[in-house]
């Protein structure tokens, strides 16, 4: 089904410039749309018997389909190659199936039909992503129905066209997979340099070390090798853009790469002697949160002379600032969410947290060693996460640019 209304996108290959604009269609009039049926959960079985079983985004990971289980009753299918969009909270959402599975009822599989280029529908249904809250249903519980979803208005242009678009896209798609698993990469590498350069559990050498250093690691209770201490109340009001001093609460801690705070989001024009200042090394780790993972978790606060607020624990001690905070966040997490407190809200105080029994290399310049190699990991895992940030966004544009306007 079409309409007489026809479009031009703002951006078009220059062997289009002079075709005519766009036809507007139902999507049931250029994909099939299949809504999924849920079978009886009496079928469901982890044993391979009949069919994986996609129920909802859940069975999604990276775009793809992941089936977590099977069923041996088969309702609807979908084919290798089906578009799937999420037609239960959270709707919309956009993949693709590299399975030949029964789909449940949070699934719709989507197939091009005649001629229409079946990536280019599904490059044109993720720049629809945003706009299924509006037309999604059922209250608290959001849903697309089949009338819903095949109803919505699309706008095609020839098949050339079509498919001319989907490569531009789908290329781009490819730059991105691959800088995801850039990023993906260092982060596993880290982890694993993590793992060998601090002790296991009931050992005091590390797998790894730098040339030069040997013999054991020295053991402590947190409490009598660093001082510490709660910062000082900085209300959401006395944060101000123009405020003389910086200024870290709960909600500024963490930068995108790593457990080194390196800038700081907040100014407060609070006096200086009302404040508590960091000493450049500082580690903080949240005095209350949500949950005891979440407070479980240290940065450092490079400089010196910033506002330290109320929800911080302060450690101060001659221990690299950077090291401990990597240190502790990578052997001493679990143990610093089992001492803290609360179901609602959780909290960890300095009388806990000095209990912490922890091991540290003796000599300064070899926790220095450690602190600049992961540094200098956080801060390749920060480019490379960057630059995948800047290619989502000139997808987005392209986008943008190469489909019409959806507000249909």
């Amino acid at each position: 089904m079409s309409t007489e209304r026809k479009l031009v996108p703002k951006l078009r290959f220059p062997e289009f410039l002079s075709s005519n604009g766009w036809v507007t269609k139902t999507l049931s009039g250029v994909a099939t749309v299949v809504m999924g049926s849920s079978p009886k959960s009496e079928y469901y079985n982890q044993s391979r018997n009949g069919l994986p079983l996609l129920q909802g985004n859940a069975d999604i990971k990276d775009r793809l389909s992941a089936p977590r289980i099977f069923t041996s009753s088969v309702t609807k299918e979908c084919r290798i190659g089906d578009i799937l969009l999420s037609v239960r909270a959270p709707v919309g959402t956009v993949s693709k199936s590299i399975h030949h599975a029964c789909i449940g009822r949070g699934i719709a599989s989507i197939h091009a039909k005649h001629t229409n280029s079946q990536e280019f529908i599904y490059q044109w249904l993720l720049s629809y992503e945003p706009r299924w809250e509006s037309i999604s249903q059922g209250g608290t519980f959001d849903s697309v129905s089949s009338d819903d979803l095949k109803g919505v208005i699309f706008a095609v242009p020839s098949t050339p066209e079509q498919e001319k678009i989907a490569d531009c896209l789908s290329s781009v798609d490819d730059l991105i997979a691959a800088q995801s698993r850039k990023v993906e990469l260092l982060k596993t590498h880290k982890k694993g340099l993590m793992q060998r350069l601090f002790p296991r559990e009931g050992e005091l050498v590390p797998k790894l070390r730098f040339e030069g250093f040997e013999g054991e690691w020295e053991s402590h209770t947190l409490g009598n090798v660093v001082t510490i201490f709660k910062g000082k109340g900085v209300a959401k009001v006395d944060v101000v853009e123009n405020g003389m001093t910086p200024c870290i609460r709960y909600a500024e801690l963490y930068t995108s790469y790593g457990e080194v705070i390196s800038t700081v989001l907040s100014r407060t024009n609070i006096p200086v002697d009302n404040l508590i200042l960091s000493e450049a090394g500082d580690v903080v780790i949240p005095a209350s949160g949500e949950t005891k993972e979440d407070i479980a978790t240290c940065a450092c606060v490079l400089d010196a002379g910033v506002a330290l607020g109320g929800d911080l624990n302060v450690l101060r001690s001659k221990i690299d600032g950077r090291f401990f905070s990597y240190y502790l966040n990578g052997c001493k997490r679990p143990a610093l969410a089992k001492v803290a407190q609360g179901d609602t809200v959780a909290h960890l105080y300095p009388s806990q947290i000095s209990k912490l029994e922890i091991d540290i290399p003796p000599e300064h310049k070899e926790q220095q060693r450690i602190a600049d190699l992961l540094t200098s990991l956080d801060h390749q895992i920060s480019e490379v996460t960057q630059r995948l940030e800047l290619l989502k966004n000139h997808k987005k544009g392209l986008m943008q640019g190469l489909f019409p306007p959806s507000n249909l």
